[in-house]
């Protein structure tokens, strides 16, 4: 019994070894390019570790230098920062009362799935009465445009990610508060936000990496640096004839910073979001 339930917890630890190196391996090559001179990345057979450790591109890409690319990468940055967050904070804000409503109204809940049939839509399909709609608004290349799109795509999912935590909630706690005479909002303030706080801050965390990562709507709906996000940047480094493979693999280690920063900052949150209304006590 012993030795089987030694050979189980080898087993477990090495899939747990393999999936980390899995997980890890991409990331880790991602940096060692990062700081590889051009002829470490050229080099046969390749270096996996370079002969000489090389940062500047991390200068060349933190740069307020005019005109430089340096200057789009930051403006870029900060873009990506307004409107990931300006799109979190407005799905949100639009899924809490959706989500508790639909909870505790399961004779609409027709209506958020029906919302959530969307997404079997190809974001290409959407595409020309999203351009013309943001045409006419005049919120082409505009950060509060994008975030208007990216409220589209977030606020279904955080919604369903809401209700989920929602429907944990007992009911009866509301019920006793209502009956203590509290008012609608005083039970949603001081009652059920506070206990569906980690799946909020997990739909939050979500939503905040669905928008960090957009590229299509970015892609179409911006043209230079006024509304241009990180991952639209990215794309730039790459489309010249000649491209420094190493100064894209420093843009993507610096793209994932601030995500990589807010999730280590929430796991706790996120954890106990993931793992609410897992078990029923």
């Amino acid at each position: 019994m012993e030795r089987r339930s030694l050979t189980a917890t080898i087993l477990v630890h090495l899939a747990a070894l393999l999936l980390l190196v899995v997980i890890l391996a991409p990331v880790v090559w991602l940096f060692v390019m990062s700081i590889s001179s051009t002829p470490d990345l050229i080099a046969k057979p390749l270096h996996w570790w370079p002969d000489t450790v090389d940062l500047s591109r991390y200068g060349v890409l933190l740069s307020s230098v005019a005109n430089s690319a340096g200057e789009a990468f930051v403006a870029s940055l900060f873009n990506s920062i307004k409107v990931a967050g300006m799109a979190t904070f407005a799905a949100l804000a639009v899924a809490i009362p959706s989500a508790w409503a639909v909870s505790r109204t399961p004779s609409v809940g027709w209506s958020l799935y029906a919302v959530i049939a969307t997404y079997m839509l190809p974001p290409v399909a959407l595409a020309v009465p999203l351009y013309m709609t943001l045409a006419w608004a005049g919120l082409l290349n505009n950060v509060f445009g994008l975030a208007l799109v990216y409220l589209t795509i977030l606020a279904p999912f955080t919604t369903w990610l809401m209700k989920s935590g929602f429907d944990s909630i007992p009911r009866e706690i509301e019920s006793a508060a209502t009956m203590d005479g509290a008012r609608l909002d005083q039970i949603l303030r001081m009652i059920t936000l506070p206990l569906a706080a980690p799946v909020m801050a997990t739909a939050a965390l979500f939503a905040f990496l669905l928008a960090w990562d957009e590229f299509f709507y970015a892609l179409l709906f911006t043209s230079d640096q006024r509304a241009k996000t990180l991952t639209v940047a990215i794309a730039d480094l790459a489309g010249g004839r000649v491209s420094d493979y190493g100064l894209i693999a420093t843009a993507g280690v610096l793209a994932a910073l601030p995500p990589l920063v807010v999730g280590l900052f929430m796991q706790r949150a996120l954890i106990a979001g993931l793992t609410s209304g897992g078990v029923k006590g």
